[in-house]
């Protein structure tokens, strides 16, 4: 499948985010290598734009650019994954402790519509992806009550390594088997509104390490089976 042209050329950025949600969409799989004269023709813009916006994803560890061998989507090791987990957990941690206090009658809205949403049941791949968008919304819904968006860039940021990862281990979303762990993850999702529901910061930390913890585990049991180990 081909990317889709965009109509005329466009700022940077633009042809930054085009990139950037072709990689995390699996539309670019880990290891596969980005040609920048192809992509000046599949999105009709010059090439320095797309020089550009490589350059960006290199910074946001989305790519890696490899003097005289060429442009590789990213791949993600085991030592990177753990570490990006690490950082994710005291990310959150620190929004839950923030957005404990500012607890209000919007915030138990939204939460509630989201983890309604999440409930629904997934037997497509189209309702898959809808799926992990509402579950990053949620999250971003945590940060957002804490008020921080230095707090929320940086873990857009790196949930970008973590996409990395699912993608690397899986190259795309798996219907059969999944019901267990959507259950698993709903009721952890349900815990974390509960603490927060409640303002109790200890039980609010102990959901989050649990939902995030488990989420690592499994993504790094998945991608070891994946490369054999």
């Amino acid at each position: 499948m081909a990317l889709a042209p965009l109509r005329k050329k466009r700022a940077t950025d633009e042809v930054y985010d085009s990139l950037r949600a072709a990689i995390l969409t699996r539309h670019f799989i880990p290891g596969e290598r980005l040609l920048a004269d192809d992509l000046c023709q599949q999105l009709g813009v010059s090439l320095t734009p797309i020089r550009h916006a490589l350059q960006q994803l290199a910074v946001e560890g989305l790519v890696e650019i490899h003097p005289r061998s060429g442009t590789y989507v990213a791949s993600i090791s085991e030592e990177d994954l753990l570490e990006t987990f690490e950082i994710r957990l005291a990310l959150e941690l620190l929004a839950g402790k923030r957005a404990t206090a500012k607890w209000n009658s919007t915030a138990a809205a939204n939460f509630d519509r989201l983890l309604k949403a999440l409930a629904k049941p997934v037997r497509n791949p189209g309702a898959m992806r809808q799926h992990e968008e509402l579950n990053l919304e949620f999250h971003f819904a945590l940060f957002d009550l804490a008020g921080s968006k230095k707090l929320r860039d940086l873990y857009e940021s790196l949930n970008s390594h973590i996409q990395i990862a699912r993608i690397h281990a899986s190259e795309g979303p798996t219907l059969p088997g999944l019901a267990p762990r959507l259950d698993q993850e709903q009721e952890e999702h349900e815990a974390i509104v509960a603490a927060l529901a409640k303002q109790s910061l200890p039980q609010l930390e102990q959901a989050l390490k649990q939902h995030i913890l488990r989420a690592q585990d499994s993504l790094l049991a998945t991608l070891r089976t994946r490369n054999g180990n």
